[in-house]
This record gives C-alpha cells, sequence and structure tokens, in this order.
C-alpha cells in the first residue's frame, strides 16, 4: 500500500476534479451588466439541468453539481441513475456500470470532456470489454455530466444507449482565486475486519493572475472504504445433470420436460479494502482575447484487495426430486465431501490522461478548436494476477470399491428462500473419529491463479470548426470537423489451475467459525452450514510453493489495433412554422475504422489428465504469433427537430444512426480452451476481429411542459432498430497440437496410474481417441427492436424549499430471454424498467435530500459462473438513499450522507425464480463530514 501512494504522489498531487455549477441571472439596463446572481444548492443545480434539456436540440439529459465539489450523491453512477431511462449495476452495493434505455454498459460510449475514455479490467471471467467503470472516479471531481440519449454528427460515436459526457472544472470558470474542500468519515455498517471509519478527503484550488492570463487549478481526493459482504448461492444449474424424479413437471410451462440440478452450494464472507485516488492539475492560457489554450492533466489509482472463504459442496452424482418446471427441490449425493475455498482478489487500476485544447476565435463568426489527448488505463501494472484461488476438502478412501468420500451431501430448496443444506459425515466419524470440519480431515484439492494485466491507451486529435451566420436567414450554425483515434489494447492473461494436489498444511492457520448471525438480512438463513472454513489463500500458495508443487502456465497475449478516422458536418436552423418556433439540426458524420487483432500464445504439446474432472492442455516453452485483420466504413445521419408548441410547451422528434463497437475480448484470435473434462464436455473459443459494429437506427418523440420555475413534465417513447448483434457460433472441429495433429482424450482409456498431473503416461498418446470440440466463435448473427417510454416529472412546491422528482422508464424488446427455449441466439441483458422517487428541502441553509431508486428484474448475462449455456437474471432492486446538510456559515457546512439505509438485498437466479444463483447482503453505510468553500 505505501508503495502505491508514493506511485500516486510522484505522479501528480492533487485530486479529481472539482465541480462547479451557476446559473447566471442578469438584470440589464441602458445595456450595462448591473448584477449577477449565483444560484447553487438542490433547486439551482436542477434548474441548470432543466435547462440544459430545453435549450438541447436532440434528447439530452444532465446533472449539474449544486456547489464546487458538491455532486449530488457520493458515487457518480448513483447520481446517473436518478437520470430518466439510466439505471445501474452495482459492485459491493457500489455504483459501477450503466445501463441506458436497456443497453447495457458495452453500449454506452463515455468521454470526460468529449474526450473518449480507456478502460482496462482484470476479472477473467469478465474478459476485456470498453464498459467505463464510474467507481474510479470520485463524485467531488466533476461539475456536471450530459446524457445524449439521440445520437449527433459532433458527439464522438460509440453508444447505442447514450454517449456519456463527464464534465470538469478549469480555472477560467471561476472568478479569480477560488478554494473548496471537505473532510468525511465513512462507516460501513457492514464492516468487521476494516477500520470502522475510513477517511475521504478532497480539495481544490483555483486561482487565475498575471491580469487572467494565466489561470491553474489543482484538485485532489482520497479514500477509502472497508466492507464486508455475505453470499449465498451456487455456480451454476445445469440442465438434466444426474438422475431425477421428473413426474411432477408440468409440461405446460416445461414443454421439453427438463430438469436443473445445482453444481453447488455454497455460503461465503468477503472482507474488502478499497482505495480511489483521484487529481488533476489544468493550465490555461489566454494570451490575446481570441485565444484560450488549456493543458490538463488527469490521473486516478483505484485498488480493491478482497479475502473471501466459502464453505460448499459440489454434487458428483446427485439425485434429485423435481417441482412442476423442473427445478431439483430435494437433491441428496451420497459418499461424497465438503470443499473449503479461499479467494484472494486484488484489484489495482491506474488511469492517467494528459490533453491539450486550443480555441481560437478566428472572426466574430467564425472559431476553431485543437483539441488532443493521450489517455491510458492499465490495470494490475505491479503484474500480480488478480485472482488466487485455493480449496481444500474432506478426503476419500479406498474401501475396496475405489476411492470414494464419506460425506453424504444434499439440499432442500425451499422455493425462493435460501435452501436447507444437508450433510451427514457420521461414516466419516466412523472411519476416522474426527468429523468434516475437523482439521484432521482436511486435504488439499487444488489451486489456481488467474487474470488478466491490460493497458489500454487512446491517441485522440480532433479539430473542430463553428461558423455563426451573422446575417437574418433560417441557417444559424454550421459545424464541422475531423478526428483521429488510435484506440490500442494490450492484454496479458494468465490461467494456472492445479487438480488433485497432495501437500503438507500442517502448517496452513485455519480455523472452522461458526456461522453466527451470517445472513442475517437474508430469508432463511437458519439451515446452512454450521461453520465457514477460515484461510488465506496467499499464504496457502506460498506452503504449496515451498514445497515444490507451485506451478504457472505461460501467458497468453492479446492485441487490438483500432485506427478510427472520422468527419462530420452538421447545420443548425431556427425559423418558424405557422407561427411556431422551430429549430432543427441536421449533421452527417463519416467513419471508417481499420482492425487489427494479434495473439502470442504458447503451442500445446498434448493434453494431460490431471483430475477426475479435468484435463488440462500441456504446453510447449515457444510462444508463436497468429494476427487477423477487419474493418468497416459507416456513415451516421442525425436529424433533430424542436419545435415550441407555447411558451412553456416544446415538442421535438430526432432520428439518428449509432454505433456501438464490439467487445474487445471478441476480437482476440487466439484459442482457448475453456472446458475439457473426461467424457466431455470439450468447449472451447475463438475471437474475430472482423466483427462489425452493432448499428442502431433510433427515433425519439417527447412533449415537455415547462409550467413554472425550475418544474417541468415530460414524456417520450423511443425505438430503436438494431443490427449486428453478436451472438456466438459453435463450430465442431478438431483443435491441433505444435506438430499439426489433433487433440487426443488421455482419459479415454486411462492408464495405470492415472489421473496424474505429473505423470506423462496421463497425456495424450496416439491411440488415444480424437477430441471433437465445440470451438465457439462470435459473429454478427441477428437484429433486434427496442422501445420504450420515459416519463419525468420535476417540481418546486413554491417558495416553500419543497421539491421532488418521480421519473419512470418503461422497456419493451423483441430479444427479450425466452426461458422455454435452449438454443436461443440473440437476448439484450440489462433490459429492464426503471424508476426514481426523489422529495427535498432546501431554506435557511438547510438540506435534506431522500431518494428511492428502482431497477425491476433484468437479464444479467446468458451464462453462469460455470455454465456457459443457463442464463443469470437479477431480481428486482429498490434503495433508499439520504443526504443532509446546513450551512454553519456561507463558507461552511455540515453534512450526512446515507445509502441503502434500509439495507437491501440483492438476489440472482437462473431460468426460474426458484433456482438461486446468489443471494446477497452489504448493509448500509453513512459519511459525517464538513465541507468549506472560499
Amino acid at each position: 500500500m505505501a508503495k502505491f501512494h508514493h506511485h500516486f504522489a510522484v505522479r501528480t498531487m492533487s485530486a479529481a476534479i472539482a465541480a462547479v455549477s451557476c446559473a447566471h441571472v442578469y438584470a440589464q439596463g441602458d445595456n450595462d451588466l448591473l448584477e449577477e446572481v449565483v444560484v447553487t444548492g438542490i433547486r439551482g443545480s436542477l434548474t441548470d439541468a432543466m435547462d440544459i434539456k430545453r435549450d438541447a436540440s436532440g434528447v439530452v439529459e444532465a446533472i449539474s453539481a449544486e456547489d464546487i465539489g458538491k455532486f449530488p450523491d457520493t458515487n457518480l453512477a448513483e447520481s446517473l441513475q436518478r437520470v430518466t431511462g439510466v439505471s445501474i449495476d452495482r459492485s459491493n452495493n457500489e455504483g459501477n456500470q450503466v445501463t441506458v434505455r436497456g443497453f447495457g454498459p458495452a453500449f454506452n460510449m463515455v468521454t470526460m470532456n468529449g474526450r473518449q475514455m480507456p478502460n482496462s479490467t482484470a476479472l477473467d471471467s469478465e474478459g476485456v470489454n470498453r464498459s467505463f467503470n464510474f467507481k474510479e472516479i470520485a463524485a467531488e471531481s466533476v461539475s456536471g455530466v450530459e446524457v445524449y440519449k439521440s445520437g449527433r454528427a459532433n458527439v464522438t460515436s460509440g453508444g447505442i444507449g447514450a454517449t456519456i459526457n463527464i464534465k470538469t472544472a478549469r480555472p477560467f470558470d471561476y472568478d479569480g482565486f477560488t478554494a473548496a474542500g471537505s473532510v468525511k468519515g465513512m462507516m460501513d455498517l457492514s464492516n468487521e475486519e476494516g477500520d470502522d471509519v475510513t477517511p475521504e478527503v478532497s480539495a481544490m484550488i483555483s486561482t487565475t493572475f498575471a491580469d487572467d492570463m494565466f489561470g491553474l487549478l489543482v484538485s485532489g481526493s482520497y479514500s477509502e472504504r472497508d466492507s464486508q459482504s455475505q453470499r449465498v448461492g451456487t455456480e451454476a444449474w445445469n440442465r438434466n445433470y444426474g438422475s431425477a424424479d421428473t413426474s411432477a413437471i408440468d409440461l405446460e410451462q416445461n414443454p421439453t420436460g427438463s430438469f436443473w440440478t445445482p453444481y453447488t452450494f455454497g455460503v461465503d464472507v468477503s472482507n474488502h479494502q478499497r482505495t480511489r485516488e483521484n487529481a488533476q492539475v489544468v493550465l490555461q492560457f489566454a494570451p490575446v482575447d481570441n485565444v484560450t489554450a488549456s493543458l490538463d492533466y488527469v490521473v486516478s489509482n483505484y485498488e480493491e484487495n478482497i479475502d473471501m472463504t466459502r464453505t460448499s459442496y459440489w454434487f458428483d452424482s446427485p439425485q434429485s426430486v423435481t417441482d412442476a418446471n423442473g427445478t431439483s427441490t430435494q437433491i441428496r449425493n451420497p459418499n461424497d465431501e465438503l470443499n473449503f475455498w479461499a479467494w484472494d482478489y486484488h484489484f489495482l487500476t491506474e488511469n492517467d490522461s494528459i490533453g491539450l485544447n486550443v480555441e481560437w476565435d478566428v472572426t466574430d463568426t467564425l472559431s476553431l478548436s485543437f483539441d488532443a489527448h493521450d489517455s491510458t488505463s492499465h490495470s494490475q501494472p505491479d503484474g500480480e494476477q488478480s485472482e488466487t484461488i485455493a480449496n481444500l476438502k474432506n478426503p476419500r478412501f479406498d474401501l475396496g470399491n475405489g476411492a470414494i468420500g464419506l460425506v453424504d451431501i444434499g439440499a432442500d430448496i425451499n422455493g425462493t428462500d435460501l435452501p436447507t443444506i444437508i450433510y451427514d459425515d457420521s461414516a466419516l466419524q466412523d472411519q476416522t473419529g474426527y468429523g468434516a470440519f475437523d482439521k484432521e480431515n482436511i486435504a488439499t484439492d487444488l489451486y489456481q491463479k488467474r487474470g488478466y494485466e491490460v493497458e489500454n491507451n487512446i491517441k485522440q486529435y480532433k479539430i473542430d470548426g463553428q461558423w455563426d451566420n451573422a446575417d437574418s436567414g433560417a441557417l444559424r450554425t454550421i459545424r464541422f470537423g475531423v478526428e483521429s483515434t488510435e484506440y490500442n489494447v494490450d492484454a496479458y492473461r494468465t490461467f494456472t489451475a492445479v487438480f488433485g494436489l497432495n501437500a503438507d498444511i500442517s502448517g496452513l492457520d485455519l480455523t472452522f467459525n461458526p456461522l453466527g448471525d451470517f445472513g442475517d438480512q437474508l430469508d432463511g438463513p437458519e439451515g446452512l452450514f454450521p461453520y465457514l472454513a477460515d484461510y488465506s489463500a496467499a499464504e496457502f500458495i506460498d506452503i504449496i510453493d515451498d514445497q515444490g508443487l507451485f506451478s504457472v502456465d505461460p501467458a497468453t497475449i492479446n492485441r487490438v489495433e483500432e485506427e478510427t478516422v472520422a468527419a462530420y458536418i452538421s447545420f443548425d436552423f431556427s425559423t418558424d412554422f405557422n407561427n411556431l418556433p422551430v429549430d432543427i439540426n441536421a449533421g452527417l458524420r463519416y467513419e471508417d475504422t481499420d482492425t487489427t487483432g494479434t495473439s502470442v500464445q504458447n503451442g500445446i504439446l498434448a493434453m494431460g489428465f490431471v483430475g477426475d474432472d479435468e484435463l488440462r492442455p500441456v504446453f510447449d516453452d515457444t510462444p508463436s504469433e497468429q494476427s487477423l485483420e477487419g474493418g468497416y466504413t459507416r456513415f451516421l445521419p442525425n436529424l433533430d427537430v424542436k419545435v415550441e408548441l407555447t411558451e412553456d410547451w416544446v415538442a421535438r422528434a430526432s432520428y439518428s444512426t449509432t454505433l456501438a463497437r464490439p467487445e474487445i475480448s471478441a476480437l482476440f484470435p487466439s484459442t482457448n480452451i475453456n472446458t475439457a473434462r473426461p467424457g466431455g464436455p470439450f468447449q472451447a473459443s475463438q475471437g474475430n476481429p472482423s466483427l462489425l459494429p452493432y448499428e442502431s437506427d433510433n427515433l425519439d418523440f417527447s412533449v415537455e411542459w415547462y409550467y413554472a420555475e425550475g418544474s417541468y413534465a415530460s414524456a417520450g417513447y423511443f425505438k430503436k432498430y438494431v443490427d449486428n448483434f453478436l451472438g456466438s457460433t459453435i463450430e465442431k472441429r478438431e483443435i491441433y497440437d505444435i506438430n499439426g495433429d489433433p487433440l487426443r482424450d488421455p482419459s479415454a482409456n486411462a492408464r495405470p496410474g492415472c489421473p496424474d498431473a505429473s505423470n506423462q503416461a496421463c497425456q495424450s498418446q496416439a491411440g488415444d481417441p480424437i477430441i471433437t470440440w465445440d470451438v465457439g466463435t462470435p459473429g454478427n448473427l441477428d437484429n433486434t427492436e427496442v422501445d420504450g417510454w420515459e416519463f419525468n416529472l420535476q417540481h418546486m412546491f413554491g417558495g416553500s424549499g419543497f421539491g421532488a422528482i418521480a421519473n419512470a422508464t418503461i422497456v419493451d424488446s423483441d430479444a427479450e430471454y425466452d426461458i422455454t427455449s435452449f438454443d436461443q441466439t440473440l437476448a439484450l441483458s440489462g433490459l429492464s424498467d426503471s424508476a426514481n422517487l426523489i422529495g427535498f428541502y432546501e431554506k435557511h441553509g438547510f438540506q435534506i435530500r431522500l431518494a428511492y431508486n428502482w431497477r425491476d428484474d433484468f437479464l444479467l448475462s446468458t451464462g453462469q459462473p460455470q455454465n456457459g449455456n443457463e442464463p443469470t437474471f437479477t431480481e428486482a432492486y429498490g434503495q433508499w438513499d439520504l443526504n443532509a446538510s446546513y450551512d454553519i456559515t456561507d463558507n461552511v457546512s455540515v453534512f450526512v450522507e446515507g445509502l441503502n439505509i434500509t439495507e437491501e438485498t440483492s438476489r440472482q437466479h437462473g431460468r426460474y425464480a426458484e433456482q438461486l444463483l446468489s443471494a446477497e447482503q452489504f448493509g448500509s453505510r453513512y459519511t459525517l463530514g464538513v465541507r468549506a468553500n472560499f
């Protein structure tokens, strides 16, 4: 940690990006400026956001900071979820990524001050994607956010759902010297092992000098969070796994008569330690009145360490009884074992961006600007793998019929409550004199080391121009520009899994702790395991390494180089139609993209029979390179029409074509063996750099009523026609070793002494049967339609100080997941209805806001952690948040913030609601602090 903080301090000193929001009201007489009134606070920020929405030609939503360094929520994503049509997903109950109008994180473009921002991820299970992580940005660093729901020619492409532009402050935004800062203490009520109170500190100083020729802004923030999450669940539900009594199945709701049985059930506890550091330095220079240059450097570091332990079991030969939909409700598996897992997660992401912007007012009617930035996001720059996994188990005994476990396991599924866990270790006690939770009956099983190191660099250069018509006429403005973007990703993937360990762990610090009040916020935790294993995965690996049993597979290196050249032109018209003021924006954007995907990986010598449930490739020592190319050209038009029906009523209609580029992992040409088990399945995957982007033709219609200061109501309808949706094409084929021979199955006719990872006789030989693999390759397979309604009401109750916001989004699509289908190629994840209800009071220096955010159930993924063919649904979730502040003086205020104050829990399930995948509780958290500005 000390090294991390030092590295941060060396790179820059300030923090992320202070915020300002001002609504300027001018009273003029004799053409002279008499007074400027700066409106801040809740009402000011909401009025400012409303004005942005009203004045925009397309469909735009906005959030503005309430004051310098004071954003509406402690997390940027949690502020965005208040916007109509925007919903979020959470990581450890902290806002992380956004979904807009039913389109998940991968379909939304995030920019900062109009610049495309890089992203990097470390989790092996997530792959390498373009989804921006909002949890890495402190809310104090942002002055405003604009959400462009309709396409614009002059807005960077990449978002089908929306383009979200994060705005940060510059010194010329302020009049002379300005300073602001805050100090908070966070109390996360879920915390058990970290600090009960953790700090959050932010500060910003801005000044101008040399007769306002120069400006300098320095800002910074630092925050820590210690917390705990508790979870009950399984890694997958598998179709027709084991044997089952299916007599209760109702064929009307389950036409195929299939049944589903879980792989596992377990309870786990995760202790989180999160540190976030943001900083910004901005230098502005105005040598003459018509030229302004801005040089800025932004950096953010995010580190999270998670220690997780789990007690569980794995159904090897389940026997079950099903309910009407085919879900196994009574599961029994004799002669098995318990498993005791430990995870060590380590996430470190460093982001930095340096940019130059020059604005030149060439004449009174023509202005030009040049913008360039070089931005990098680097996950795991320390080279550490993000996941270390260890597993212990009860021993197996050979009692004359082969090695078996002596613990009978089972589960009763109690509808949508938690399962009742069943285990009987009496046979194990008879054999050894000890039970399943005694250290004398604990043996080593496996370890894994896996994860990505990703470096994502974006170099972007833009020249923009604007011509304003000084004469009369309908044409008011012409905007034009050219843009070059170099998007480069280097991803180093490591995956090592060793099964069948036989190590001495007498020195391992292993304890079994009673569950106690584990899961006390969940439904029915009484029937779970009596104890939770507690040990360190890192210590386990050290012991394995000391005994010479540790090995690491060679990394696979993947690179994607994506070069895009773009140009645009747009026209703004203002005219009257039947005495109604009409504003029109018409634009066209041209884009040409070339993509090269490169993979470097070691060749495969053979398949090794290393465990009862695993075949693993044996690699050579010589990496080889493979490259594939692709590309596409697109024209993206837009047309926005806004009509002022009356002084208070506005109607608008928009048409646009937008695109979103494929996930980075889908462009890797490497072939990866995903699953290889004795007898199958044999599954592998390969990327496709020739993928085309998703394309969407968008229609928007809305009516807005601005009936009082700060108050309005709106209703809108949207429809999207999306082409080129990705799906996986499965090809049955052979995979070849370094000699060009097909890989073979050494487990089909197992030789003596096998399985054994160290025995060469357990590797493929010429007489073994050839493996036929299911190789999944992404392709542009399908199209779909998405439509929906958005309703919003914002009302200020006169001069009482009270106000309220209510909004709702209703979304529908023909790409909804069909739970009765097993061959669906297209399903839109993230599609869900959402709603917000916010009440606030602001008067006499006192502010209070109570907000409820609700999101209906939605398809999170078409796969599960251990089964890529079964869906994951996140159930409906609602959360109450509260913040309040009091102005002690004009410059100093105290505040309290509460998130998830009613301690809501989250739940995920498989194909049916009874198929529990995860039930998780996080608790609530509060911050208490003081804020000052001068």
